[in-house]
């Protein structure tokens, strides 16, 4: 077969968003296969989409595009250069996914809970949320 780039696993995800344009959106909350299973976050992003949530939550849609490009401060070049003491499994936080409102809920409560480390960054995962 043949490996995906990260820069063309961006665009194929930015493709399926542009189509929930098409596709009936209470298709995809029932099923929501579109839907993102986990997040990976980092305590900047986390706090970015805590602030964002009230906005995302006040919509009448089944499913959610988040988008938190507007937190680009978090993508600055000291974080793109990797730290020899970092693990190399460190995962690059996501930016925009797609999620339930079930799941962006779920969300909302998992990074609400004080014991959670964010950073160098942490994978949510979402798939029991429904």
């Amino acid at each position: 077969m043949f490996a995906l780039s990260e820069q063309m696993v961006g665009a194929v995800r930015a493709a399926l968003l542009s189509a929930v344009m098409v596709v009936p959106l209470p298709a995809l909350a029932e099923d929501c296969a579109l839907c993102d299973k986990e997040v990976v976050t980092n305590t900047e992003l986390a706090q970015c989409f805590l602030a964002e949530y009230e906005r995302l939550a006040a919509g009448d849609t089944p499913v959610v595009v988040v988008d938190l490009s507007q937190c680009e401060a978090s993508r600055g070049l000291a974080e793109a250069l990797p730290s020899p003491l970092q693990p190399e499994s460190v995962a690059e936080p996501d930016f925009q996914f797609m999620l339930s409102r079930t799941q962006l809920a779920c969300l909302k409560q998992k990074l609400e809970q004080p014991d959670l480390v964010l950073d160098p960054s942490a994978r949510i995962e979402l798939a029991s949320c429904g």
